[in-house]
Order: structure tokens, then sequence, then C-alpha cells
């Protein structure tokens, strides 16, 4: 029997579930509760990554303590889109991620679109328009809104690639996250300079590898055993035995 664990790691709650392929069974399944950030100003939605993170292991843990966990072959996260986890030098996180639903970006996106000469033109060079749900606009708040904050910016993740990132290591994104993110040009499927430059050159550092969605990522670090290979999201990571 071959099982497989899938991680969903939403607004409200981490959902896990282990899949028994074979027979196309739910064996076992999980849940976690998130937290918004209470007393923020209108407009502004919050959570504290750690929770992500503390959500993921317990799910994980409860759905590993109910199946042979030597049958288990892999691991697929997905999560909310569009928000922004910033990251230090360190992989440390700076400040709670803003969510897709954080509408505090308003101006920022009036500068952006200003900056990339128009609606039209930002389409043109980004294939979105810019809007407040989306992970550029608040990248741009945080500059300018809390400077000091910006200064120790070194990573730019959606929240799914946080908790890949927490599993492995590695820094990653995947096409269609990157093109709802609105920093890439989704003709080419590469980063996008005009987008990039409008908030600052710099930022083009601070980006992670873009990668096909089935594509492995690395291997799972602090977990002990055999080898590990992570797929990025809607995908899994293979494992040995412990």
């Amino acid at each position: 029997m071959s099982i497989y664990i899938g991680i969903d790691s939403g607004t409200q709650s981490t959902k896990a579930v282990a899949l028994d392929l074979d027979s196309g069974k739910v064996v076992a399944e999980a849940r976690a509760p998130h937290r918004l950030i209470t007393g923020l100003p209108v407009g502004h939605m919050e959570q504290h990554p750690q929770q992500w993170v503390a959500a993921l292991d317990t799910t994980i843990g409860t759905v590993a303590s109910q199946i042979d966990r030597t049958r288990v072959k892999g691991i697929g996260i997905s999560g909310q889109q569009h928000e922004f986890v910033p990251l230090d030098a360190e992989g440390e996180v700076i400040r709670p991620a803003k969510l897709w639903c954080d509408t505090s970006t308003t101006e920022e996106c009036e500068i952006l679109t200003k900056a990339l000469g128009g609606t039209k033109a930002a389409i043109r060079k980004a294939g979105l328009a810019i809007l407040p749900g989306f992970t550029a606009p608040k990248i741009l708040w945080l500059k300018r809104n809390e400077p000091k904050n910006y200064a120790k910016l070194r990573h730019v993740l959606l929240p799914h690639d946080y908790l890949n990132f927490y599993l492995t290591g590695v820094y990653f994104m995947e096409y269609g996250d990157a093109s709802g993110a609105l920093l890439m040009d989704v003709r080419k499927r590469k980063w996008s300079k005009a987008v990039i430059n409008a908030i600052d050159s710099k930022l083009a550092d601070y980006l992670p590898q873009l990668r096909e969605s089935d594509t492995i990522v690395g291997m799972l670090k602090h977990r002990g055993g055999g080898q590990v290979w992570v797929f990025i999201r809607r995908h899994c990571f293979g494992r040995g035995r412990r």
C-alpha cells in the first residue's frame, strides 16, 4: 500500500489527508486552525507564518499517528495565494504576512499602475491589472510604510512556498503562483523587470527560483531517515524508510 499525504494551508486552517493510492480512499485526516491578527486598522488582514508551521507539524503528526509511516511515499502542499511572506537573509520572518484579502495597498496599486504606464500597459508587462490582492503592491507597501523592515528583506515567498522552505531550506516558486504575485512576465515566463524596477531594482535579487509545478525541489531537512524529494505545489515528495 502506497500512502500520500496532502496538505492545504488555507486562510482559516491547515488540512491534511492521507490517501491510499491503491484503493483511492482517505485513510486519515486532520485539521489545525489559524487566527487572523486582531486589532489592525480597517483593510489590514495579516497572519503570523509561525502559525502555519505549527499547524503543518500538528496535522502531519496527527495523520502520521494513524497510519503506517513506512508506507508514506510523498507529501504535497498547496496554500493560499498572493500573500507576502517577507524573510531576512537568514530565512527568518520579518513581520506578519499580508494576506490575499488585505486591501490596505490601494495607494500602492495606483503608484505601480502609473509607474508602468497605466492599466493596459501593466497588463502588457505583467499579464494582470495591479490590484490590492496581489503580492507586488504589498512589497511596495512594506517599502513605503515600514522602511526598517524593508531594509531587512532578502527573500519573498508565498505561504506554501514558505512551508516548503521550512521543510527543505530551498527558496522557489512555481509559475502559476508567480503570475498571481504580479511580479512575472507571463508571456516570457520570467520575472518582470518592469514591475520589479517600479518597486525597487534590488528586488530582483530577493525573488526565488521559478520552476514547473512537478519539479523536484530538494531534500527534506531536519526529519532524519532516508532521502526525501520535495515537489512543488499540488505534487509530492518521496521518502525513504525511517
